[in-house]
């Protein structure tokens, strides 16, 4: 009997056999334009990709503590999550903090705060990533502020802030200014960064929280593809050269279990963001041209029913992710669909990293799957749905005019009702959900934050605002409310007043008082 044909997740069919395509020599080489074999010659023959684990809970101290342990057991990046009172630039006593502090990333209101967080963590020796984005320039600029308390140099500092608001009006929401305005702090941290902070990738354009909202593999790249675009555009205009700021732009994407389309994804988006920076933008230094970017297996395919085979889905989408030619990796641990992760869970995500990279011969050559009759069919099949999808938000004007049309946010979230229909109708299997089920899971006992962590942060505040220098953080709120309010410079001045102590809160409320807050319009 013959098989069923099934689709791809992005919608192309996937055909049983697979016959030749194009002559191999078409592809290139790894490391040489357009990039599709990856983005260096010899990939990870001579060194494994960065093994970046996502960490941060409670106060600064106890992600301190957990950051330290990570290096301990061989990380060689670390990577920063902050609650959603800081992603949303509010201090920890805001009457809309109540209940959110800590409880998924770590609380940071001050300089005092970011000191403890790296206290031990010498900042020169370390690559750290922030996943931080309407304030980002805010929290950049406090890590570097540590580190010259450190002795360290802005220019030894190594890392990423994400710093992708426009995905924020599509998928996750953790906004506050009008995009206008947040695409100008985008253009001001670019700047400035590459006059003091040169080794610092300025921006990781993400479709990962696109790919977690229920966006199509296609829809990911696209999406992501057409906010970087803006991104440079925006740049552009502003008189930067492309070749100034583009090497720092790095992108982040998520590994699902579709390992065969996950690769062909990533080989696509190279090429395609290759092309458009050398044929569009001009861009002449082919690190401009290079899509590098870090990968974080998908949460949104993790289950809570039998915990422990989120073990093996993770296996299979980081090998997708190292196979795809990512440049760093994070891998969630098997607990995260139930609460934050243990000690053990974490160390167990990393190990499986280790696994691969030190136990198997995956970095034995560059781009394995080149010249595959099935991958190169199925890269050049995605590259043609990716293509279309941004034409379509090409032809509303571009990704902001596409966001405030609400296009792409509505394209999510009907892949994502069709996703869910097919799981509960059974078309899509999940183990352990709707197949293979058991009836009683293992007990398993959660991570869980204290609630006094609240308390002690406010404490934190009111001995912070007790101590400082009032009329110099007032002057320095007056500054920067000035810069806002002109076409001025923004970055030092945010320097000048987070130096003096301001809250990232009290700051964020100063751009708020010049520039008000995006309030969504629902088109749909």
């Amino acid at each position: 009997m013959a098989s069923q044909p099934r689709n791809a997740e992005s919608g192309f069919p996937v055909r049983p056999v697979y016959g030749p395509t194009e002559p191999v020599e078409s592809l290139g080489d790894p490391g040489g334009f357009p990039f599709t074999r990856g983005v260096y010659p010899t990939m990870y023959t001579g060194r494994p990709w960065t093994m970046r684990q996502y960490a941060g809970f409670g106060t600064a101290a106890e992600s301190n503590a957990r950051y330290k342990q990570l290096i301990a057991d061989g990380t060689a990046g670390l990577s920063v999550a902050f609650d959603l009172p800081t992603q949303m630039g509010l201090d920890s006593d805001h009457v809309l903090a109540a209940g959110e502090v800590g409880k998924v990333g770590v609380a940071v209101d001050s300089l005092d705060d970011m000191r403890v967080l790296f206290d031990g963590i010498p900042l020169g020796e370390v690559s750290t990533s922030m996943t931080i984005n309407a304030p980002a320039g805010l929290l950049l600029l406090l890590y570097q502020l540590v580190a010259e308390e450190q002795g360290v140099a802005p220019g030894r500092l190594t890392g990423t802030v994400q710093n992708d608001v426009l995905k924020e009006y599509i998928a996750r929401g953790t906004y506050i200014f009008p995009p206008k305005q947040s695409l100008r702090l985008v253009s001001d941290l670019f700047r400035y960064c590459r006059d003091e902070v040169p080794k610092w990738n300025t921006i990781s354009i993400s479709g990962y929280h696109m790919a977690e909202a229920g966006a199509t593999p296609a829809q990911e790249i696209a999406f992501t593809l057409a906010n970087g675009v803006a991104y440079v555009q925006t740049a552009v205009e502003a008189g930067m050269e492309v070749d100034d700021f583009a090497p720092r732009l790095s992108f982040f994407f998520v590994a699902r279990t579709a390992f065969l389309e996950e690769i062909a994804k990533f080989r696509a988006a190279r090429r395609i963001w290759a092309r458009l920076m050398r044929e569009r933008f001009g861009a002449r230094n082919p690190k401009s041209q290079m899509l590098r970017f870090h990968t974080q297996t998908a949460g949104v395919q993790l289950t809570a029913q039998q915990p422990e085979v989120n073990l093996v889905r993770v296996s299979v989408q980081a090998m997708a992710a190292v196979l795809g030619g990512t440049q760093s990796l994070h891998t969630n641990s098997f607990d995260e669909a139930i609460a934050l992760p243990t000690q053990k869970a974490a160390r167990l995500a990393l190990r499986t990293q280790q696994v691969l990279a030190y136990e198997t011969d995956v970095t034995a050559a560059a781009d394995p799957f080149g010249g595959s009759y099935l991958m190169e069919s199925m890269t050049d099949e995605i590259e043609a749905k990716i293509l279309e999808l941004m034409a379509k938000v090409e032809e509303q004007g571009g990704a902001v005019a596409a966001i405030e049309n609400g296009y792409q946010k509505a394209e999510i979230e009907r892949a994502a009702y069709q996703t869910q229909r097919e799981t509960d109708d059974g078309r899509r299997v999940v183990i352990g959900v709707n197949r293979h089920r058991i009836d009683d899971d293992e007990p398993y006992e959660p991570l869980r934050v204290d609630p006094s962590v609240e308390v002690d942060q406010v404490r934190r505040l009111e001995k912070l605002r007790a101590d400082r220098d009032g009329a110099v953080v007032g002057r320095a709120l007056a500054a920067v409310r000035a810069a806002a309010g002109s076409d001025g410079e923004l970055m030092r001045p945010l320097k000048e007043a987070l130096a003096a102590r301001a809250t990232v809160g009290e700051v964020c409320d100063a751009l708020r008082e010049e520039w008000g807050t995006y309030v969504p319009v629902d088109r749909f």
